[in-house]
């Protein structure tokens, strides 16, 4: 009955419901603390007003009475501090084999790409029923990824990734805004999710161009740069070895030990010289303003799908042409 309360979205996604039982928790708390004190405030006004014979009664110090209003209020803090922490820690984790899409964010508009290589723009599909990872970065200023019907928003920033998930529990089409003032056409940077059946959605899937998938169009790109001839699959490259990589520890030439995750991998190609990993030199170009971010993504995918082995094939990595099979090797 709430779905046409201008004030209550619809719930469409599967951590909207709990959402919104902490924040109906915290107006109803507000609202019994605010209308207590009031009252507590009428009633002493009033039975204490000036008038002879009347008169409150100073408490010097009372045990009890410092124990109950010190331990109600932290019990009260300590459930709402412990149940925003589960929501939070949930929609912080994306869950293993969610669908990902990669999102870059400009003035003024949201530009969207599916790991099978569908774009979009200003619009997103999702099938009902599944995860779907959004791993988002900005091309200028600070946005925010903001659906109301799943209870999420994220800002989108420069220069790194931040990531959200949902999962979508209702077929329906969805306002997407950005949550985050930036400049003069924010209001204009709006966009739509469109939540359709499985079967629906693998019926607009097929329906596209044929674009290849990011990870092919990464591998494309990967050649054309030039990078598979330092990251090679064996162990007489120049450059770490990629093939399963991702998700990994890598040991730096400082000592320090950092994880392969997408911020890392973006950082490696456009300030290499920034982390340099063990056993390295820091020969690799700077690719800074020579790929963009569209680029970065596809690229970035196709790192990530070196720790899939292929379809029918072993766990090893296509090899390069020259290359002899060698077991993977994190470096």
């Amino acid at each position: 009955m709430f779905d046409t309360f201008p004030l209550w979205p619809a719930r469409a996604s599967t951590t909207a419901g709990s959402v919104d039982a902490l924040y109906i928790f915290l107006v109803a708390l507000a609202a019994f603390m605010s209308v207590s004190i009031f009252i507590m405030i009428v009633v002493f006004a009033t039975r204490f007003r000036r008038r002879k014979g009347v008169q409150a009664e100073q408490i010097e110090g009372s045990t009890p009475l410092e124990l109950t209003w010190t331990v109600i209020p932290l019990g009260i803090f300590m459930v709402i501090f412990v149940w925003g922490a589960v929501i939070y820690f949930r929609e912080r984790t994306p869950p293993r084999g969610a669908t990902e899409v990669y999102v870059v964010a400009k003035q003024w508009m949201w530009k969207l790409q599916h790991e099978e290589g569908q774009r979009e723009i200003n619009e997103l599909h999702v099938p009902v029923g599944r995860d779907v990872k959004m791993i988002m970065t900005s091309q200028d200023v600070i946005h925010s990824f903001y659906v109301p019907a799943f209870r999420m928003k994220q800002d989108v920033l420069p220069g790194r990734y931040t990531t959200a998930w949902f999962r979508a529990t209702r077929p329906g089409t969805y306002h997407l805004f950005c949550a985050e003032y930036c400049g003069t056409m924010h209001s204009g940077m709006i966009g739509q999710v469109v939540v359709m059946e499985p079967a629906q959605y693998e019926a607009w899937l097929g329906g596209g161009a044929a674009m290849g998938s990011l990870a092919a169009n990464g591998e494309s790109i990967f050649q054309q740069l030039g990078c598979s001839t330092c990251h090679r699959f064996d162990t007489q490259g120049r450059g770490p070895n990629l093939a399963g990589l991702f998700g990994k520890p890598v040991q730096l030439e400082d000592g320090r030990t950092v994880v392969a995750d997408e911020n890392y991998i973006r950082e490696s190609i456009l300030s290499p010289a920034a982390k340099i990993v063990s056993g390295f030199k820091p020969i690799m170009p700077v690719f800074q303003g020579l790929v963009s971010e569209e680029q970065l993504s596809a690229l970035v995918a196709y790192i990530k799908s070196l720790n899939q082995p292929p379809a029918g094939a072993a766990a090893t990595p296509s090899l390069l042409p020259g290359t002899k099979p060698q077991q993977p090797k994190v470096q």
